[in-house]
Order: C-alpha cells, then structure tokens, then sequence
C-alpha cells in the first residue's frame, strides 16, 4: 500500500504545537506521527503531503528541502472561520528510482481523489505535477492543468523530465488525459518562441506577468476550470522569497500568489494544489504556509453552482455575431460568468453538447462590441478538433 511508505511528522514539531494557542493550525491538523500512525481519512476535506524528490531538479540541488520547517510556519498560523478536516499524512522520501516516487505519489493522490479529499502537495521541484497528473488516470477522462511559473516548461524534444521539461511528458504520454492547459504568469525573456507557438498550436492559455499583475482577477476564470494548480514558487519575484540566483527580480508579489491561491481554493474542481521549487530560507517558508493558507481559505468559500443544473440562479445573455450567437450567464449568486462553447463528438468530447468555459464580465461586453474572447475562440477551436 502505497500510505505505507509515508514518513510520519517530525517529533519537534509535534513538541512545538503543544506550546501554541488552541486556534493554530498545529492544534486543529490531525496529523500521521509514529506513535498513532495515520490519520483517519474519512470525513476530511484537505490532506497535506510532502515530497522531497529532488533529483530531477534543472538547477542541482545541494540539499533537500525543508518541509518541517515549512509545517512549523503553517501550524502557527490561525485557523479560519472553517468547516473542512485537514489531515497531514506526512512526507514522501526519495525513493530508490525516480519513477519509485513517482509511482508512490500516483498512488496516493489517486486514492485522495476516490475520497473526493483535496490534495495539498508540497514538493521540492515540479516535475512531481508529473505524478500528480498521472493519479487521474482511469478517474477522469480529461484533466484541466494550470500552472503558475514563469516558464512554460515543455523542455528540449530529447529531455528526460525535469523540473524545466515536465510539461512535454504530460502532453505526450499515454493516455492523453490533458484537455487544457494554462500558464499564468510567464516572462518572455525566459521562454523561447518555439514554445509560445507551440501554446498556439495546441489552443493552450498563456498569460504574461504584467496581464495578471495589473489586473489579478483575470487569473479566476482560469482557476475556476482546473483540477490541479501547479505553483513554481520562481514565478514569485527574489525580493518577495529568496535573493538566490535560481529566483528573478521581476515576478509575482507575496500579495499577489495568496490571491491566486485563494482563487484557486474557491474553484470547485480543484483536486490537487501544489506548490514546488522553494529556497530554504525563512521568508519562503512563511510564504508557502500563507499562500497553503489562502487556499484553505478560498475552498471555505467554494459554491457549487451550474447554470446547466440550476439555471433557475443565473440570468441568459444572448449575444449576436457575425458568426454565431454567444450564450453568456451570470450567476444571480455570485456574479460570476460562464460562456457556451459548442462542441462536437471527438476524443475530448464524448457527445454532441456545449461546454461551459468560466469569463468574466468583460468578456460579454467585448462580444457585444463584436470582439470575440480568445479564451472562447481556442476552446471552440479544441472542440471541433
């Protein structure tokens, strides 16, 4: 069983929580130590898992990372107005292979999935959104990805993966499970243009730095739509976490990545959220346990809601074009919107429908100046291909 190769938490840590208040995190987690084993699954909302693998790392690393330091930083924190169970299962050592941790993550998130429990992956480089990827198989016919870095990863045609050429793994291992995939947050001077074409090609998301750096919310219909959320801890600007070299001066604010992961939190088909290559280095880990907290916080806020299951809720927009009418909703509940895309019987899609692709309301008053969303176009574009 593949829980069995956990590593329970550190003993110091355990010692630490019982000198915090009762509202820390530390005292709310039920978490896998050597004494009681593991804790009980049932019932749980989140479940918190370390990776420390780290031998696909681009940039060699001289040490593992620090994940209990990472839990000392979280379990101090306050626990929120919640209702969800978090249980930590502990960490996922470096196995004998590579493909040995791989399979041992697979594993474990596929079950969480069955348990319909959110995974909460804290690893030591990217290439374990691999693994995580991989638990879907067989669970979900197509997966939605998005990740937040400031490269899109796709790695030379000859790579093995890494923690820089993960993404060209997913897109050509079998089964294809990935509908979608979206970037959020790359910088041009570190992509080259091969692989914006490539995004191009395949009718893929990309957003630059400075769209959702001036604008945050753009990033929420993106986040809505997925069911992991890969974060490159890289794409956060040196000053704000590391002054190492393997971190840019430019990049998202502390402030801005906790608001993208509650976004994140808030979409109802996240499974899995992961935060990967960080320095060891105090501000970082305060950082990762408030943007783990964020998240926590926007699931707390999370509103199962459809306008193809409760249309009742949400006000019909019917936009003409030149070429087809747009179908737009709006939710009464939460002012949030949805756009149809009609789509055809293909490999992706397996009957004759329209998909709903989460927008904002810019995107509506756009198409009633006759421009169409290319978030629209390329997954219209993906339908009928």
């Amino acid at each position: 069983m593949a829980f069995d190769f956990l590593v329970p938490v550190h003993d110091k840590l355990l010692a630490h929580c019982e000198l915090l208040p009762l509202q820390a995190l530390g005292n709310k987690i039920h978490k896998h130590t050597e004494r009681k084993g593991l804790p009980v699954l049932a019932n749980a909302s989140f479940a918190i898992i370390g990776v420390n693998e780290s031998r696909n790392a681009f940039e060699k690393k001289t040490e593992g990372l620090n994940l209990s330091a990472i839990r000392l930083q979280l379990y101090k924190l306050m626990m929120g107005n919640w209702n969800g169970t978090i249980v930590d299962l502990g960490d996922i050592e470096e196995g004998e292979e590579v493909n040995d941790t791989y399979f041992v993550v697979k594993e474990i998130i596929a079950e969480l999935l069955e348990e319909n429990i959110v995974a909460i992956v804290i690893g030591a480089t990217q290439d374990i959104t691999y693994p995580t990827y991989r638990a879907f198989d067989g669970l979900r016919n197509m997966v939605n990805l998005v990740a937040v870095d400031s490269r899109f990863d796709f790695g030379a045609e000859d790579d093995l993966i890494s923690s820089h050429s993960y993404m060209s793994k997913i897109i050509t291992d079998k089964p294809t499970n990935l509908f979608n995939f979206s970037n959020l947050g790359y910088q041009s001077y570190f992509c080259a243009q091969e692989e914006i074409d490539l995004m191009e090609r395949l009718f893929f998301d990309a957003y630059r730095l400075g769209e959702i750096s001036s604008d945050i919310g753009l990033a929420e219909p993106v986040l809505r739509d997925a069911n992991i959320v890969s974060i490159d801890l890289r794409a956060v600007k040196a000053s704000e976490i590391s002054m190492s070299e393997n971190f840019s001066p430019n990049g998202f604010t502390g402030k801005e990545i906790c608001a993208i992961a509650r976004y994140a939190g808030i979409s109802d088909k996240v499974n899995v959220f992961g935060v990967y290559e960080s320095d060891n280095t105090p501000q970082a880990y305060q950082l990762i346990a408030q943007i783990l907290w964020y998240f926590i916080e926007g699931h707390n806020y999370r509103v199962l809601e459809s306008p193809f299951i409760n249309s009742e809720d949400f006000t019909k927009f019917i936009v003409p074009t030149d070429d087809e009418d747009l179908i737009y909703y709006k939710s009464n509940l939460t002012s949030r919107w949805w756009v149809e895309v009609p789509t055809i019987l293909t490999s992706h899609n397996k009957s004759n429908s329209s998909a709903l692709l989460p927008c904002m309301e810019q995107d509506y008053y756009d198409a009633c100046n006759q421009i169409i969303p290319e978030r629209w176009f390329k997954a219209y574009k993906k339908g009928f291909n």
